[in-house]
């Protein structure tokens, strides 16, 4: 999959601007041993990230013990949607801990009941039921389960199809893994579950017929027919490229699912609160599904996820049949009350919507001088660069591992690249990022393009 970063310190220029430094090598050279302790004790999967061992952050910046400060690019992994470290996430998380009460299992708590309220108070008609849990795989593997019982219930048991798109990211579980659409994901799975079913993302680009008429066609290709399909999910945005699909194939989605009692899932895991220029990101599409899953943003901090959905639907399953050790953790849903409160008191989704202008205006510009980027895509403050040899749609993932390098080398952070072949450079800064601060690290992108082009 990825590519491994050197752990030999490398000679770069230093930088010195009032939101970058880099003073040291790269990686710092007191970073190696704590480096090389994780390389000895950790499985080789978890060495894909560039190798800046983090020691604080604020705002949209990250901070190594060694005088290094970047402009931050990942958001964690699209998880500090309100920024890092905020002072009221932090004395929320500090009051909640020193109560003390930090683990109830599902015992009611008055935090948590806080929590969900809020959400559904910010959700719109009828997902107005929420339902705790920890990692985005979770959500998904509970929105799979609530789809294939309501199949079951309105349709018996061979309404059990669970139709969603290739080069979809789902998470890492037996079941969000089948429906997620990377093959190389699913190699370890023996006995894949023939009631999952892939169909190309309408997204331009890789998958050129965006027409709805298309999803019909592939479903029947692959000998689905629709009374057959318990539910439909999509990342809002592809998250390997930033893609999202055309408005209309999602109201001609809307209708084919109400046509057939078929439940709409959208995964929000990356897109939601804020990070798309909307709250949410399937207002983009003027629909609203049957379920969606939240994570990484819920909370800007802490391990979060969650779903919501039509009350019918969340009430499928009977008391103590969909509980999870740490559902509604106390802490956790402390972080994620002041998160939530500070993307809507700040309205970090209309700074996202006004920076992600100033964003895709600038790597479009990016796209015309350099022919290497095959695609841009995404919406607000989500962006992906799609690095492609020239003339082509092939992914060149060796050139967006140098650009991702030469950015990190200069003080602009990102995680390792993304997508087909790891060939797409994500940018999702958090969205408290600034106008200046953000045409800075565009700049940086720029050069970095540049250099890793030789021109």
């Amino acid at each position: 999959m990825g590519k491994a970063y050197e752990l030999k310190p490398k000679r770069v220029p230093r930088v010195e601007t009032k939101y970058r430094r880099i003073v040291t090598d790269i990686p710092a050279p007191g970073s190696i041993p704590t480096l090389e302790l994780l390389e000895r004790t950790e499985p080789i999967a978890m060495r894909g990230q560039p190798p800046v061992i983090w020691d604080h952050a604020k705002g949209f910046q990250v901070y190594d013990a060694y005088g290094n400060c970047w402009i931050d690019w990942s958001s964690g992994v699209l998880i500090t949607n309100a920024g890092h470290g905020r002072k009221e996430v932090v004395d929320a998380i500090v009051a909640q801990a020193q109560k003390p009460l930090l683990t109830t299992y599902c015992f009611p708590t008055e935090t948590r009941a806080q929590l969900v309220e809020k959400i559904a108070s910010l959700l719109p008609e009828p997902l107005k039921k929420v339902f705790l849990l920890t990692t985005g795989s979770e959500a998904v593997e509970c929105a799979i389960k609530i789809c294939r019982t309501h199949g079951v219930k309105v349709g018996g048991r061979a309404k059990n199809v669970f139709v969603s798109y290739e080069k979809a990211f789902h998470g890492r579980t037996l079941g969000a893994q089948q429906a997620g659409g990377i093959p190389v994901l699913k190699e370890w799975i023996i006995n894949m579950d023939p009631g999952f079913v892939q169909v190309p993302f309408p997204d331009g680009y890789y998958c050129e017929d965006t027409s709805f008429a298309h999803f019909e066609k592939c479903l029947a290709d692959a000998g689905v027919t629709p009374d057959r399909v318990c539910g439909v999910m999509l990342e809002t945005y592809q998250g390997g490229n930033g893609s999202f699909a055309p408005p209309e194939y999602m109201k001609q989605m809307r209708k084919w699912c109400d046509k057939n009692n078929v439940l709409l899932v959208c995964d929000e895991v990356q897109a939601g609160f804020g990070r798309t220029g909307t709250l949410w990101g399937f207002e983009h599409y003027g629909i609203v599904p049957d379920l969606t899953t939240f994570g990484k943003g819920i909370s800007s901090s802490l391990p979060m996820s969650a779903v919501a959905g039509r009350p019918d639907l969340m009430d499928l399953h009977p008391p103590g049949s969909m509980t999870s050790t740490h559902t509604g953790n106390a802490v956790c849903c402390a972080a994620a009350l002041a998160s939530i409160n500070l993307v809507v008191k700040e309205n970090l989704a209309e700074n996202s919507r006004k920076l992600g202008e100033i964003l895709h205006r600038e790597l479009h510009k990016m796209q015309a001088k350099y022919p290497e980027i095959g695609h841009v895509a995404g919406k607000g403050l989500v962006a992906g660069v799609t690095c492609a040899k020239v003339g082509t749609k092939d992914p060149d993932g060796d050139l967006a591992f140098e650009v991702v390098n030469k950015c990190i080398q200069k003080g602009v952070l990102m995680f390792s690249p993304v997508g087909l072949n790891n060939s797409t450079v994500k940018i999702a800064p958090p969205l408290v990022i600034n106008e200046e601060a953000l045409m800075e690290s565009l700049g940086v992108l720029d050069e970095a393009f540049r250099e890793a082009l030789g021109r």
